[in-house]
């Protein structure tokens, strides 16, 4: 993290950078003395958005940016993902219905409710072309 509590860096549409997702989560984890509970959410979050932009964002086989922005401010940690992906927001996906049984469960869905409910805030904005996800939890520090 620089001076002003913030980190920005850039991955490529591959799954294989999901592994460099989850250590730069880990680094601002330490550095700002997160609970484990507030980095796995973070981290588990972040997965499911990361591999849903990647398995469903790009109708070409070119490789693009993800970008990732990390910054503390007080008690909430934010996160914004940027992509040039087709357009997509999150926030407007009416949750699944619940299945009485695991056999009855529907594909689709479920990620986006589950990040909806980790996160104590979503914001979705598409600018010039550009998918931008706000994620925001307030810090639980260990």
């Amino acid at each position: 993290m620089n001076t002003t509590g913030s980190v920005s860096f850039e991955l490529r549409n591959n799954l294989s950078e999901l592994a460099t997702l989850c250590d730069k989560m880990e680094s601002v984890g330490r550095r700002l003395n997160l609970s484990r509970k507030c980095l796995f959410e973070m981290n588990l979050a972040l997965d499911e958005l990361f591999t849903n932009i990647i398995s469903y964002g790009f109708q070409d086989r070119s490789e693009h940016l993800i970008r990732v922005h990390i910054s503390a401010d007080h008690n909430v940690l934010t996160v914004v993902l940027e992509d040039d992906g087709m357009a997509f927001n999150p926030v407007d996906r009416i949750p699944p219905e619940m299945p009485c049984t695991l056999d009855e469960c529907k594909v689709g869905g479920l990620g986006i409710h589950l990040v909806k409910n980790l996160m104590d805030e979503v914001i979705y904005e598409r600018r010039a072309g550009t998918n931008v996800l706000t994620l925001r939890k307030c810090i639980e520090k260990s």
